[in-house]
């Protein structure tokens, strides 16, 4: 019998300016840029929507920024925003060199966990309509449309995923 192991996916904290972070904040805003405008980003364009959109709040107290090591590489990063009772997911983003091998799913137990462990009963989020991948991921992991609690030129479809605690999910 063969046994297949998968590369393990590893998720830590770090602030947004971090080297790490900062190239994948980076990687995450050009791909948003470049589908947005259906070609590639022109000079400028992805640091002007880094500043309308600026993720430096993706920190204590005000929240976090997870990035993710898929086998060992830089494979990733999602952020939360935290809000009275609940939280904002952010930034999800996988390099596509590592798309397909779960780092979404990885990406998503680990700031639920985060949002949980920190008190939060729900996470909300909002995306474009272009991001058929992103809402495919969130449907698959519990997340449900809801009306929009958010206004902004980029907020298309909103969701939410109720969160339970560890006693409750053994039940």
């Amino acid at each position: 019998m063969i046994t297949t192991v998968r590369p393990a996916w590893v998720t830590s904290p770090v602030r947004p300016d971090q080297p790490d972070a900062a190239l994948l904040l980076r990687e995450y805003m050009t791909e948003m840029v470049d589908r947005y405008h259906r070609r590639p980003a022109l000079p400028g364009e992805v640091d002007a929507a880094l500043a309308e959109l600026p993720s430096d709040d993706l920190t204590e107290p005000d929240g976090l920024l997870l990035l993710a090591h898929h086998d060992g590489d830089l494979a990733g990063c999602a952020g939360l925003r935290w809000r009275t009772g609940w939280a904002e997911l952010t930034r999800v983003f996988v390099r596509p060199a590592q798309r397909g091998a779960g780092g979404g799913a990885a990406l998503l137990a680990a700031v639920e966990e985060r949002a949980r462990a920190a008190g939060a009963d729900r996470i909300r989020l909002d995306t474009r309509a272009d991001l058929i991948e992103a809402r495919a991921l969130y449907a698959r992991h519990g997340y449900r449309e809801i009306p929009a609690y958010t206004r902004g030129p980029y907020a298309e479809h909103w969701f939410e995923k109720q969160l339970t605690s560890a006693p409750e999910r053994a039940k």
